[in-house]
């Protein structure tokens, strides 16, 4: 997450965003942990509130949650009694350490130039035939939200492309409407892929 208004708006208002009223993106989460044995080490990249990192906790998964905010770091620990680990995308140096990398409506914080190298580590992270799920807004050129907020906003074909060449395996970007912490409709992309 960028050190600016970003980071800025998820410290200033992190009981409020943790708290707010969120849909679990449970068909995500379980078609994400059925590719993942029992028991599995999952990480948690940007687990805000901790809502996810809960569900798979209850479903016997060994996740690891962590966020860029240390104000949100301290709400998801309240709701996951667990420590949460306060770490940037560009600060994951793992090697082989996870069956799973959930990274859901996080890495769409990251400037554009500095993706590959975070696709690049999360792999590293993974252990052979590990799974990634992340979530972006879709656009056509990165930009800010009203809230300040920046976001990487990739097309389809860049995001493919961008995949393809780090070598990423069975590969699918999954197109949908939803909607957001500022109550637009948004497009999303969501990534399913293999290390």
């Amino acid at each position: 997450m960028p050190h600016d208004t970003t980071s800025a708006f998820y410290e200033e208002n992190a009981e409020t965003y943790a708290n707010r009223a969120r849909g679990l993106p449970k068909r995500q989460l379980d078609a994400f942990l059925a590719g993942i044995a029992p028991g599995g080490a999952i990480l948690e990249l940007g687990c805000g509130g901790g809502q996810d990192s809960a569900y798979m906790l209850s479903q016997g998964f060994d996740v690891t949650p962590t966020d860029g905010s240390a104000e949100l770091a301290r709400q998801a620990e309240v709701l996951i009694g667990r420590p949460v680990q306060v770490m940037l995308f560009q600060e994951l140096d793992a090697d082989s350490a996870f069956d799973g990398v959930w990274a859901h409506a996080s890495l769409l914080h990251v400037p554009r130039l500095e993706l590959p190298d975070v696709f690049a580590r999360i792999r590293r992270a993974l252990r052979s035939g590990g799974r990634l799920h992340a979530s972006f807004k879709a656009g056509e050129a990165e930009g800010h939200d009203g809230f300040g907020r920046y976001y990487n906003y990739p097309s389809c074909e860049w995001l493919s492309a961008l995949l393809t060449k780090d070598g990423w395996r069975n590969l699918a970007v999954e197109e949908s409407d939803g909607g957001g912490y500022d109550g637009k409709l948004t497009r999303w992309l969501t990534v399913s892929a293999e290390r």
